[in-house]
């Protein structure tokens, strides 16, 4: 794999994947998944609470791409939480995909009375060889400095939004601190950045697109990200952002842009959907 970055264990990850959150049509799934693997994507990233993984591994079958070449991402989510529960549940995602193993196996929320328990099971998942990595999502340093606790094997990964209006600078170095990768969702803020003027300014500058714009700073700042899309051409152009760069100044010009606006839940005061 080209474009990556290392995980604590060794594992690589490619720098970019496709996300597939709130792809619930079968076909539009299968077809998102096989124009992304044709694009050149050699990531791909779904979830129990997606309701797509089957989709993803019809995907990946009927792409016809060697299992070895990609690298699959899965969650366990809140409901299933727990030791029994998440083993349970991570058989049920390998079944759905049709994989033997998967490369990434995270904790979607951070389900403070289960957590404990779920890493448990995760890492004796992981033991077995049937996640390559595992992780967490939406976790804050409050929520991972508890966890350690009692876990003997440190999360490889976090995955949380970000995009320019929440930077997440904090959380950020705080896991590269501490050797844990970071990947990006909801990079492009459901959209909400692609009007921003000093983006727009950017990516004219560049002949990119202001989504090419935001991705490229994502991964200049050693972050991985997962953009969803449903379009091949969008998904094409997503990963088309290896042939420029941007300087210092743009990318400290990209990091002004910060307001703190989330288009997702926040970790620490939402209500935990049962």
């Amino acid at each position: 794999m080209t474009h990556t970055i290392t995980l604590s264990n060794g594992v690589k990850m490619p720098l970019v994947g496709l996300g597939t959150w709130q792809v619930k049509d079968e076909a539009e799934g299968i077809n998102a998944v096989k124009s992304a693997i044709e694009a050149g994507y050699k990531a791909i990233d779904t979830a129990v609470v997606y309701q797509n993984e089957a989709a993803v591994g019809k995907g990946i079958k009927e792409s016809g791409t060697k299992r070895e070449d990609l690298f699959i991402t899965t969650k366990v989510y809140n409901d299933c939480q727990g030791y029994e529960e998440t083993h349970q549940s991570f058989k049920e995602s390998l079944e759905r995909l049709q994989l033997d193993y998967v490369d990434l196996y995270l904790i979607h929320w951070p389900i403070t009375e289960k957590y404990h328990d779920t890493w448990h099971a995760m890492e004796e998942i992981y033991a077995s060889g049937k996640a390559k990595a595992i992780g967490i999502s939406n976790f804050h340093p409050q929520h991972i400095e508890d966890l350690m606790t009692t876990a003997k094997i440190k999360p490889m990964i976090n995955q949380i939004e970000l995009h320019p209006n929440q930077n997440q600078k904090e959380l950020v170095a705080y896991c590269h601190n501490t050797d844990i990768a970071i990947t990006a969702y909801s990079p492009l803020g459901h959209g909400g950045a692609l009007e921003n003027p000093v983006l727009i300014e950017l990516a004219k500058k560049h002949h990119k697109s202001v989504a090419q714009i935001i991705l490229r700073w994502d991964i200049q700042n050693k972050i991985t990200v997962i953009p969803k899309s449903v379009s091949s051409e969008r998904i094409a152009a997503n990963i088309d952002i290896f042939d420029f760069e941007l300087s210092p100044e743009e990318m400290n010009a990209i990091d002004q842009l910060h307001t703190g606006e989330r288009v997702n839940k926040n970790p620490d005061i939402f209500v935990i959907e049962k």
